[in-house]
C-alpha cells in the first residue's frame, strides 16, 4: 500500500477548489467535505442526501471503526450543500455518478488526482490524502494533538503525527538546517 500525503500548501488547496469547481458541485463537494470533516472517502461516498440535507451535524457509524461519529457542518459547508442537495430525493447517494449511480473509491481517485496534478501539487495523493489534509491543517490550526487523535481514533498520538505528516515536516527541517 502508498502512503499517500497531506496537500500542506493552502494556496493548492484553493486551486484544486477552483478547478473542481469548474468540473462540477459534486466534485467540489466531496473535496470539501473531506478537507473539512477529516472522514474516510468510503465515509464519504456512503452518506446519502438525508445524511447532510437540513442537517446541522453529519452522524454517521464509521465503516472501517464501527464507531459513532458527528461532525458539524461547517460554514464554508452549509451553502454547498444546500445548493447541491436542492430538489433531490432524500434517501438517494449524496453522490452519484453519471449513470445513477454511488460514486466508488476508484472515481473519487481519479477527481483527486487529476485535478492536483493540474494544481501542480507535488506530494503523493489519493484518496486518502483529503483526511490526511483535514489532520494536517487542524494541528497546523490548534496545535491540539489530542483532540486530533481523538477526531481520528487513533491509539497514540505518535501515531497521529506520523499520519498526518507532521514527522515527515520535522525530518526535513532538521535536515535542512543540519550543515556541516
Amino acid at each position: 500500500m502508498t502512503t499517500v500525503e497531506p496537500i500542506r500548501s493552502k494556496s493548492k488547496l484553493k486551486k484544486i477548489e477552483e478547478i473542481l469547481k469548474k468540473q462540477s458541485e459534486r466534485n467540489l463537494l466531496f473535496f470539501i467535505i473531506g478537507t473539512n470533516c477529516g472522514l474516510r472517502i468510503s465515509d464519504i461516498l456512503a452518506l446519502n442526501v438525508e445524511d447532510v440535507k437540513n442537517k446541522t451535524h453529519i452522524q454517521i457509524v464509521e465503516k472501517k471503526t464501527g464507531k459513532f461519529k458527528k461532525i458539524p457542518i461547517n460554514a464554508k459547508l452549509k451553502p454547498l450543500i444546500k445548493n447541491f442537495t436542492a430538489g433531490k430525493s432524500l434517501n438517494s447517494p449524496l453522490f452519484k455518478t453519471i449513470f445513477n449511480n454511488r460514486m466508488e473509491r476508484f472515481a473519487a481517485y481519479h477527481i483527486i488526482k487529476n485535478a492536483c496534478k493540474k494544481a501542480h501539487v507535488e506530494e503523493k495523493v489519493g484518496t486518502h490524502t483529503l483526511r490526511k489534509t483535514f489532520g494536517y491543517h487542524y494541528y497546523k490550526k490548534y496545535k491540539d494533538i489530542a483532540m486530533l487523535q481523538k477526531i481520528f481514533n487513533h491509539s497514540s498520538q505518535e501515531i497521529t503525527m506520523r499520519y498526518i505528516g507532521i514527522e515527515q515536516d520535522k525530518i526535513d527541517k532538521s535536515y535542512k538546517e543540519f550543515i556541516l
